[in-house]
């Protein structure tokens, strides 16, 4: 008789897919099919130092198995790494980046391919993670996370097509997301705003400065306009003849006009109180 009892085993699956294949097609067919075959075998040599192999290579789309989970995220980075050196010298009007998903699940084996859930989330994965980034299953974190110098970003319950939901985390390194934020071809706006140099030429103004204008601030603006203008003839007279005081009489005058005005002001709203 026959065995034919489907195959299974717990394996970590990698899936790899270029951003925006149809639109680099449009722009440049020769070039993205010789990029693209050139970075599958860095995929090919990596997959292998990091004792995966590869399964599947169909369009655009890279899928790989790895015995262990620290391999595989370990050889993600590096693959995310090793691209970005590669488009950054010399720089590309159109470059080739990779959305990387990993999952560590259940698969049916059949000869050399892998099929069922575990392949499929990978891929649902995959499309979550940006252009130049990783995303992982939260089976795949709960075995790396201490194990790895990388960071990690929850991105919750995320809806994926046909898989119920589940909780994914997307991989930082050295703070930044493992993307084309961790792998800059151009100085980010945060940093530019950060190393922007401070102006020079300006002057903050004293603190004994600033308490006059705060108290000035406070007062009605009659009563600061006549202040003002005040202190203004009081330097007059002591500058120009300081032996014959004649500031007191215009400053006498500006004040009883400020006082004056603040008077009548609210005159109006008391007279109609008591009409009332």
């Amino acid at each position: 008789m026959t065995d034919d009892k489907v195959k299974r085993r717990l394996t970590t699956v990698l899936c790899a897919d270029v951003h925006g294949y149809s639109r680099l097609m449009e722009a440049d067919e020769t070039g993205t099919l010789e990029t693209l075959r050139r970075y599958r075998i860095s995929f090919a040599g990596l997959v292998e130092r990091h004792d995966g192999r590869i399964v599947n290579t169909w369009g655009d789309a890279i899928i790989a198995e790895f015995a262990s989970v620290v391999e595989a995220v370990q050889c993600a980075v590096e693959i995310q790494q090793e691209i970005s050196n590669q488009d950054s010298d010399p720089p590309r009007a159109h470059p080739m980046r990779f959305r990387i998903g990993i999952n560590l699940g259940d698969v049916m084996v059949d000869g050399t391919d892998i099929y069922g859930d575990g392949v499929n989330i990978a891929s649902r994965l995959q499309e979550l993670a940006d252009p130049g980034g990783v995303v992982i299953s939260s089976s795949v974190y709960d075995q790396v996370h201490n194990k790895l110098s990388v960071g990690f970003d929850c991105l919750g319950q995320r809806p994926l097509k046909n898989i119920a939901p589940l909780t994914s985390y997307r991989l930082t390194l050295g703070g930044r997301t493992a993307g084309p934020g961790s792998f800059p071809s151009e100085e980010s706006p945060t940093l530019r705003e950060t190393a922007r140099p401070p102006r020079i030429g300006r002057h903050e103004p004293s603190s004994s400065t600033n308490v006059v204008s705060d108290w000035l601030a406070k007062l009605p603006r009659p009563v600061a306009a006549a202040l003002t203008v005040s202190a203004f003839l009081i330097l007059i007279n002591l500058f120009t003849n300081a032996h014959r005081i004649w500031f007191h009489w215009p400053v006498a005058v500006l004040l009883f006009g400020a006082l004056l005005r603040m008077a009548l002001r609210h005159r109006p709203e008391s007279d109609s109180k008591g009409e009332r």
